[in-house]
This record gives C-alpha cells, structure tokens and sequence, in this order.
C-alpha cells in the first residue's frame, strides 16, 4: 500500500483508535467472544478490573499479537515501591494505556516503572460517578472542578502521558494543560442511551468538540443487540466529529 490509499488507510487506522471499547466481562472467554463480534469494527480494548481479576492480563499479549492496542484500567494507587514495580509489569505485557490514580507520588512513581518502554500512563482525576456531593463527603474541600484542574497540573508536572477525566471537565482541562496531554474520557452515552452510574456524561461528538482525544465506551457497546453495529455507528460518529 503507498501513495494516497496509504495515508487515507493510516488515517482510518487513526480514528478508529479513538475509540476505547471496554470489555467489561467477567472472564476470557467472554471477552475474546465480544471482541470475535465486534470484529476489525474497533482495534483498542480496556481491560479493567473486573476482566484483570478474572485473567484478563493474558489478554494483553493475546490480543497486541492480534494487532490490537490494549488499555489496562487498575487505577493504581499504592506506596511508590509498589506501583513502580506494578507499572514496569504491565509495562512488559505490552500495553499502550495504564491507569493510576492521580497523587503526586503515585505519578512520579508509575512514570518511573513505564520508562524505557512503551506504555503511557495515565492519571485518574476524579470518577465520572462522583460530584460535589460524593467529594464533600469523601473529606475534600475542593469541588469537583477544582480537584480535576489541581490532579491535572500535578499529572503535567509528573510528566505523564495524559490524563482520565470526564467529557464536562475536557474544555477547561484542555484549556489548563494544551494540546501535549492525552485527554481520554470515560462516561460516554450515545444519544438515547442509559446514564447507568454515570454522573457527568457526553455524547461521542460532543466529547471530541470539547477537546477528547480517546474515548471508552463499555456497556452501550456490550449489551447492544448488534454490539459490532453499535460499535460501528460510533466510529462513524467519531469520524464527523475528526474530519
């Protein structure tokens, strides 16, 4: 492949990266089924910590042989040691994503563990069922959009890759770090769709025009009648929200 079909091949390559599916499942074979299904419609997959828990890890590998990029969601959190040592394990799996959670230490920490490789880390600002209510009675006294703005200048500072954070938070967020961070969004609904336990939600287009460079879409995908048609209407949404 050369000349222009192969910059419009690479280009398609690009948007279809753009979307996360998450395959949130309890076991392998589960997770291998969806991905049969959904076929070369999506070519980036989550692993969190349902599926981990259950031998999900083996899929990294697995499904990087496959040419897929895999996104490994443990939102670590532990002494420096700890998730150091996690993060460089990960790191050799071949993932391309790895989450933690978005305390200074915990960053400076993962960053350290992912060097010399691959995988870009990603902080996790503030879960996308939380808001104000949920902070105030966890014992933070910044609202929501202050804790994201302070957890997205210390991830910046760190010198990590990008960061987790929800489609209300990207434009300002965007605004705050520029265009060098990867900004990647959970709490995505299709038009119609269930809210679920999601508290600060967007649509697909709506979260690229606030400045989204990845998004992870899981149960609208998974518990469609037709997840592949699913998956197929929102890459083509994500097509005319990039062009």
């Amino acid at each position: 492949m050369s000349g222009l079909s192969g910059v419009l091949h690479e280009n398609s390559q690009k948007l279809r990266e753009k979307l996360i599916v998450a395959l949130d499942v309890p076991d392998v074979a589960q997770a291998r089924d969806m991905a049969a299904k959904l076929g070369d419609s999506v070519c980036f997959y989550k692993i969190g910590m349902e599926l981990a828990y259950g031998g999900g890890l083996s899929l990294v590998e697995e499904f990087s042989r496959a040419g897929k990029q895999v996104f490994v969601d443990l939102k670590l959190h532990d002494i420096g040691h700890t998730v150091e040592k996690a993060t460089a394990q990960i790191a050799r799996l071949g993932a391309r994503f790895l989450t933690v959670h978005a305390f200074p230490q915990t960053l400076a920490a993962a960053r350290r563990g992912a060097e010399a490789s691959a995988l870009q880390v990603l902080g996790v600002t503030v879960m996308t069922s939380y808001d104000d209510a949920d902070l105030a009675a966890s014992g933070y006294r910044l609202n929501l959009r202050e804790l994201v703005a302070l957890r997205a200048t210390q991830a910046r500072e760190a010198g990590v890759a990008g960061l987790i954070l929800s489609p209300e938070e990207l434009t300002a967020t965007r605004a705050l770090v520029g265009g060098d961070m990867l900004l990647v969004t959970p709490g995505i609904r299709p038009a119609g769709a269930a809210l679920g336990d999601q508290k600060r939600v967007a649509t697909p287009a709506e979260a690229f025009a606030r400045g989204a460079d990845y998004i992870v879409v899981g149960r609208p995908i998974l518990a469609a009648d037709d997840p592949r048609a699913a998956a197929q209407a929102i890459q083509r949404e994500i097509a005319g929200a990039c062009a």
